[in-house]
């Protein structure tokens, strides 16, 4: 019983050092700091793969677009739909060893395959 009453006394003094003071401003604001550095960090970390996996999908619709016909073009969005779109295509159609698809010619085709 003695133990919760403490308890129960140390919690009020901190909630009044917290809210009705400024002794602890300076703890708080320098804790504060610290998780949004790891936040920062943690998002630089898990956001770079997309950005680059985009900007990677993005360059190749731009180098690649102009050789397809437009069959080939609309077949071509699909696979760069999202990552793992073109991931799915690659792992698909580009293992074999010889490459053919129903849409692509086979220049093209293993032109994408190498881009990708």
């Amino acid at each position: 019983m003695k133990g919760w009453i403490i308890v129960g006394i140390l919690a009020v003094m901190i909630y009044y050092l917290a809210t009705q003071t400024r002794h602890l401003d300076g703890p708080i604001a320098q804790t504060q700091t610290l998780l949004q550095r790891a936040k920062n960090k943690l998002d630089a970390m898990t956001g770079t793969h997309i950005i680059k996996a985009e900007h990677k999908l993005s360059t190749l619709k731009n180098s690649i677009a102009d050789r397809l016909s437009s069959r080939e073009r609309q077949e071509f969005e699909q696979i760069l739909v999202s990552p793992q779109a073109a991931a799915a295509f690659k792992d698909e159609f580009c293992n074999m060893r010889t490459l053919s698809h129903p849409i692509f010619s086979k220049d093209n085709l293993q032109l994408i395959c190498d881009k990708l």
